[in-house]
């Protein structure tokens, strides 16, 4: 089929090489514009830029999809059929009207739950047990158009958003490539979502990682999970901000304040005690220094009283 493929990160990149693979003809490949990035801010390529080059198919850069003169490009390409992988905007009308089947979108969650651009960490917050993906059909709404297939799988209770994101996607691209031929013959029926059911997801932002120890250290420690790689779970020690990579619930009766260390783990670790139950501080990274163990950054503490989050 004559495909116009839309995406960005690197995790789209798996269902630009699964229809590569299964032999479909790429008519373009419609991605971000290039961006600083780095210490140094040097201009990067988007990962399904970079991947679309090495098989020699046509990009296409456009800062926004509004502009006529880029609608008129897009429509030259005469694709029959589009595909969405995390491209980054919201594909008005006149882009949706351009390939007769549409547009099928890959978005990792079971829709209608977790629509929005944080899917996955929606899940993760939620304390879900199983999650999937969804190939989908786009309407003008926010992953509320029909759905043509769905996959589930089991969210383990470690999981985090960077990881697991990769998996879902790598997923949706073998289910997408299962699923085109199928839809382009006809055979499935887009089923309508129930829209009474949806959930939504937002767009993070840096100040939603910063830890409030009044919150049950159940949902601090989904934070470490759910917020990474970004914007990351941290809290501040004497003003400056201590980021938590990886703790455990440690149950236990209320007896401190909020956000005191008021002990160590079996390992060393700090034990701080939250809103509900104590949460162990397994790994850490304060302010300009690598990645530690909670228990070499307890030690290298030279007071006996902590106090986190000022």
């Amino acid at each position: 089929m004559r495909i116009l493929f839309l995406g960005s990160p690197s995790f789209a990149v798996h269902a630009l090489e699964a229809l590569v693979a299964a032999g479909h003809e790429i008519v373009g490949v419609v991605t971000q514009p290039d961006r600083p990035a780095g210490r140094d801010r040097r201009l990067t390529p988007p990962p399904v830029k970079e991947a679309a080059c090495a098989h020699g198919l046509p990009v296409l850069q456009p800062e926004t999809l509004r502009d006529p003169a880029v609608v008129a490009q897009l429509t030259a390409l005469q694709p029959e059929v589009g595909v969405v992988a995390a491209y980054g905007e919201i594909l008005r009308r006149a882009v949706l009207a351009i390939p007769p089947l549409g547009y099928l979108n890959i978005h990792p969650s079971l829709l209608p739950l977790y629509r929005g651009p944080t899917p996955v960490a929606g899940a993760i917050l939620a304390g879900e047990t199983v999650t999937g993906v969804t190939i989908m059909l786009l309407d003008v709404g926010m992953d509320s158009g029909p759905i043509l297939a769905q996959a589930v799988v089991d969210l383990p209770p470690t999981a985090r958003t960077g990881p697991l994101t990769d998996s879902l996607f790598r997923l949706g691209a073998d289910l997408l490539v299962q699923t085109l031929p199928r839809y382009a013959r006809g055979e499935i029926e887009p089923r309508p979502q129930d829209h009474s059911q949806a959930t939504f997801t937002k767009m993070l932002k840096k100040e939603d990682g910063r830890i409030d120890w009044s919150l049950p250290a159940v949902v601090i420690e989904r934070m470490t999970r759910a917020y990474d790689p970004w914007p990351g779970a941290y809290t501040f020690w004497r003003g400056q901000p201590l980021r938590i990579i990886t703790a455990a619930v440690a149950p236990a009766n209320a007896s401190g304040e909020m956000g005191v260390v008021v002990g160590r783990s079996s390992q060393g670790n700090p034990l701080v005690q939250t809103g509900s139950d104590l949460l162990e501080l397994i790994d850490v990274q304060p302010a300009s220094r690598r990645p530690m163990k909670g228990a070499a950054w307890l030690a290298g503490i030279h007071t006996s009283e902590i106090m986190l989050g000022e």
